[in-house]
């Protein structure tokens, strides 16, 4: 089932959430969920807070080249346990902000642990894409949107932008 993503300023975009403690069917149904709904909006990840859940879990797959295999990844109580010195920057964009994008510095390479939908512990070290791409997941469970790191101006124009967008939605709807 494809669900609605909250488009910021939300306030549960800006929640911290909950450990998930034990894997209901509820919660792998939600991951299966999430990961039709990021394939459909389309995107390379996505975290729960924004489709207004306010647990531990989010979904990926930075595969893009054509024809290649997709790796969807659903990771529940990710944690970031290393982060490299070296740093990359991508224009990052965010499906709860859509069409905005600005360039963000984080670091290259992270190792990560997570319990995979079948409750096995999991640790993966993430390099270029994936590492952006996890990082920003991750930060959206620590209620950090990736305009938090740009400087006032540039986040108070896209978040005007996006409170234009919710009320031209709003009326659309009425």
């Amino acid at each position: 089932m494809i669900r609605p993503i909250l488009i910021h300023p939300d306030p549960r975009l800006k929640r911290i959430c909950t450990p998930v403690d034990d894997l209901s069917d509820g919660l792998r149904a939600l991951a299966d969920d999430m990961l039709q709904t990021m394939y459909d909006a389309p995107g390379i990840g996505l975290a729960a807070p924004q489709v207004g859940v306010m647990d531990r879990l989010i979904v990926m797959d930075c595969v893009k080249e054509e024809g290649e295999a997709p790796r969807p990844l659903v990771m529940f109580n990710p944690e970031i346990l290393a982060a490299s010195d070296e740093t990359n920057v991508y224009e990052e964009g965010c499906l709860s902000i859509p069409e905005q994008y600005a360039e963000v510095t984080r670091p290259s390479a992270v190792d990560v642990r997570w319990i995979d939908r079948d409750g096995n512990e999991r640790q993966e070290t993430f390099d270029g894409l994936w590492a952006t791409c996890v990082q920003h997941e991750i930060d959206h469970l620590n209620g950090k949107l990736f305009i938090d790191y740009l400087g006032p101006m540039k986040r108070q124009m896209i978040t005007r932008r996006m409170q234009k967008l919710k009320r031209e939605q709003a009326k659309a709807r009425a």
